[in-house]
């Protein structure tokens, strides 16, 4: 009904939403809530609350998982190290297709930090900035809410087989 009613949704909006609920971290549900009000009215500011998704949920679950300082790692470094924890790095399969899947997902991560970082909001541009359109906006939100869905659906999966 959401979808139909406010028309600036896709069905899998929901989908995401749902997972995101499950896993209950304070501040991946913001984050992924501000990324969805930004993509049509502030298409830098939902690139940036993107990348801010999935830094939320990487550091959740390294967080639950290791005493290591986070702070100064950036999103690939928690990327990695969250995919290795789950057993999603590319390394951890032997079959050629998982492996370039994987590395597709980590490109992904990669580069949305990238993107953020080039045409985001939270850097200057200079004097000729690059403004990016909805549908630009619309590609990194929905890129990232699914692979911060993927990670929370993984990371729900395996601590329900260790209980």
């Amino acid at each position: 009904m959401e979808y139909l009613e406010e028309g600036n949704s896709t069905p899998s909006d929901v989908d995401v939403t749902n997972v995101l609920s499950k896993y209950d971290g304070e501040g991946v549900q913001t984050a992924w809530d501000k990324a969805l009000k930004r993509r049509s009215s502030d298409p830098q500011g939902a690139i940036t609350s993107a990348k801010t998704l999935l830094e939320e949920v990487c550091k959740h679950i390294l967080e639950e998982n290791s005493n290591q300082n986070l702070e100064k790692w950036d999103l690939p470094r928690q990327y990695s190290e969250t995919s290795k924890l789950l057993n999603l790095a590319p390394s951890q399969h032997t079959e050629e297709v998982f492996k370039r899947i994987l590395g597709g997902c980590q490109t992904v991560v990669e580069n949305l930090g990238g993107l953020r970082n080039k045409i985001g909001d939270a850097h200057a541009q200079g004097r000729k900035p690059v403004k990016p359109a909805p549908r630009h906006a619309a590609l990194a939100v929905n890129l990232a809410g699914s692979m911060a869905m993927f990670l929370i659906e993984t990371w729900l999966d395996q601590n329900e087989e260790n209980t």
